[in-house]
């Protein structure tokens, strides 16, 4: 029999085991591939150039005719191996002479099939003994990472969740050639074994899954140097270790959510994700995951699922056809995840998202700009906020449409997003639109003390705004409760600021729902007649902001903010403040021309003020 192999056969082996074999045939480019991958140090090329040698001895006992043919492969076409092109180039060398192809790749048997090229495909070879990572010594029950690099000392993040540190664990630096040894030996181990498979493989960088370790190997010139780093839990719990709210077990189940589970970096929230998956299947629901990579630790029963061909969105439509009660989503956090996590929820399936942030606010936030405002409650009716390991808030959020919270006029009712606190129900914000804006509002519950509500911050704010639109010199304001203020102008901007019969004035308080008494500003208490005037502000003084540069087109004026999708900003011209905008997910505030907000926009810029933006 004549058999031509390719490259996964030789490295597994499957050549020298036969006995039926006449004439072998070994590509030159099978040779060429093998060679690159030992002087990488590669445990697979030492493997495959072994396998070479034993078929040269039994070649040279007369076993049976062994010939090397075919030409080298070009730097091009090793560069395009991951693309097929060695593989192409083998396939063609058996056909030439009229060989099997023997192979343990499924991708090479099936397009050999399609070719009509003779093949017999050989399942791999998996070692079922291996005894682990060499890695995992590093490790002992409290450790939660290691983090080793090229000529740095191994380092480690220790302790129990909450009071995690950050140090080293051994005294002497790594070399390349360790570095080297402990990369190869991971990759290997985990395409070979059934304990472990590669998630990712970039040029550069490979994510492994090896038992419950997840592993980042990242080389040059993706890093710039060798850097191994493996994470693995170091608790799993139930929710019976949470001391969670009243009733939250039966939020759960009564019917399918929408949650978003938030907290800051190795708080706990995947721990978390993970007891409330096992929770909702023993409770009888199908639970499904998304992630990527896949290291949530579930039972068998829940089904882990990945990026499909490279997207999470064909990941969720294969789910819809699966039909899950609820799914588990690790890691949402590009505009990509949040429509997906908001599709899946809106066609009826219960959604758990992991979401970074750093107050539990925040993670309802990320998803203005990127879903319409008034669905946002029927994508995520709770927030989870963790913090140090265990529950630290939990939020519902609702629909009601009224005057919001500190205005007064009937006039101003509109569609309010509440976010309460699920223990107590009282209101900690809301959100809705002003003045064409998405602003997120902190009630009374949601600030520290002596900190300025974020109503009474928007009121003052908007009615410096309206005043100083009209007034030529300085504004003070002062808030006397939540339906009234005192404004403090300059004696020669008093008629204007009041206009003839009072109809200025009565216009301004209309717009803000708000009784407002103008007053000369040497009635404003401790302030000295005609002393500096500047801004009353809506913080007090001015806020430190980044300084941007607006673009005047034709129908907008246009502030660009890269990066700040989703967050509300306060826009300022030097320590004026203009408005309070929510940055659209394309990364910019657009204003209409011809508006009161991007008259005052244009005019600052004509003067040419700096003008600059601050989270609010």
């Amino acid at each position: 029999m004549s058999i031509l192999p390719d490259t996964s056969a030789v490295v597994d082996g499957r050549v020298s085991e036969r006995d039926d074999l006449d004439v072998v045939y070994v590509p030159n480019a099978v040779v060429a591939e093998l060679e690159s991958q030992a002087n990488q140090g590669r445990d697979a090329g030492w493997s495959g150039l072994e396998e070479l040698q034993r078929l040269v001895d039994r070649a040279e006992t007369g076993g049976f005719d062994l010939q090397y043919v075919g030409r080298r492969p070009t730097n091009e076409e090793s560069s395009g191996a991951g693309e097929g092109d060695i593989d192409a180039l083998i396939r063609e060398l058996a056909a030439e002479h009229d060989a099997t192809l023997l192979t343990s790749d499924r991708v090479q048997a099936e397009v050999a099939r399609a070719t009509d090229v003779t093949i017999e495909y050989v399942e791999p070879k998996v070692d079922e003994t291996t005894e682990g990572l060499d890695i995992e010594r590093y490790f002992d029950e409290q450790t939660m990472s290691v983090h080793l690099k090229t000529d740095v000392v191994p380092m480690a993040k220790r302790g129990e969740i909450g009071d995690i540190t950050y140090g080293a664990i051994a005294d002497d630096p790594l070399d390349e050639d360790e570095m080297l040894t402990v990369a190869n030996e991971i990759e290997s181990t985990a395409r070979g074994s059934a304990k472990g498979f590669v998630e990712l493989s970039e040029p550069g960088m490979k994510i492994i899954q090896y038992e419950d370790y997840r592993i980042a190997v990242a080389r040059p010139p993706f890093a710039d140097g060798i850097e191994v780093t493996a994470v693995r839990p170091i608790v799993k719990t139930d929710l019976d270790d949470y001391d969670l709210p009243a009733g939250m077990r039966d939020r759960f189940t009564e019917r399918q959510r929408g949650v978003m589970l938030s907290g800051s970096p190795g708080a706990g929230k995947s721990t978390f994700a993970q007891a409330v998956a096992e929770f909702l299947n023993d409770a009888g629901f199908a639970v499904k995951t998304m992630e990527k990579p896949r290291d949530l630790q579930v039972g068998p029963e829940i089904t882990q699922y990945t990026e499909l061909r490279g997207s999470m969105e064909r990941t969720a439509d294969s789910l819809l056809m699966v039909r899950p009660d609820y799914t588990v989503y690790d890691e949402v956090r590009k505009t990509a995840d949040f429509r997906t996590f908001a599709d899946m929820r809106l066609a009826g399936v219960g959604m758990i998202g992991v979401v970074h942030a750093t107050r539990a606010i925040d993670a309802l936030q990320r998803l203005v700009g990127r879903v319409e405002l008034g669905m946002i409650p029927q994508v995520v009716d709770t927030i989870v906020y963790i913090e140090d390991g265990g529950v630290d808030t939990v939020y519902e959020v609702t629909t009601e449409v009224k005057v919001p919270h500190g205005l007064m006029e009937e006039d101003l009712t509109r569609p309010v997003i509440v976010v309460s606190d699920y223990e107590t129900g009282e209101p900690a914000y809301e959100i809705y639109t002003f003045n064409q804006q998405v602003v997120t509002v902190p009630l009374d519950g949601a600030q520290g003390d002596g900190e300025e509500s974020g109503v009474d911050r928007i009121a003052r704010n908007e009615i410096e705004r309206e005043i100083k639109s009209v007034a030529r010199g300085p504004v003070e304001v002062e808030l006397k409760g939540e339906n009234s203020a005192v404004v403090y102008v300059s004696e020669d901007d008093i008629s204007t600021v009041i206009g003839k019969g009072g109809g200025r004035i009565s216009d301004i308080e209309n717009r803000l729902g708000l009784d407002i008494d103008v007053r000369t500003l040497d009635e404003h208490p401790g302030r000295l007649a005609g002393g500096s005037g500047g801004s009353g502000g809506g913080d007090g003084g001015t806020r430190q902001g980044e300084i941007v540069t607006p673009e005047i087109t034709s129908r907008h004026v246009i502030v660009p903010l890269d990066g700040h999708a989703g967050e509300t900003v306060e826009v300022r011209a030097g320590d004026e403040y203009l408005f309070t905008a929510t940055v659209s997910r394309g990364g910019e505030i657009q204003v209409s021309r011809g508006s009161a907000i991007a008259d005052e926009l244009e005019a600052a810029v004509d003067r040419g003020r700096t003008i600059t933006v601050a989270p609010q």
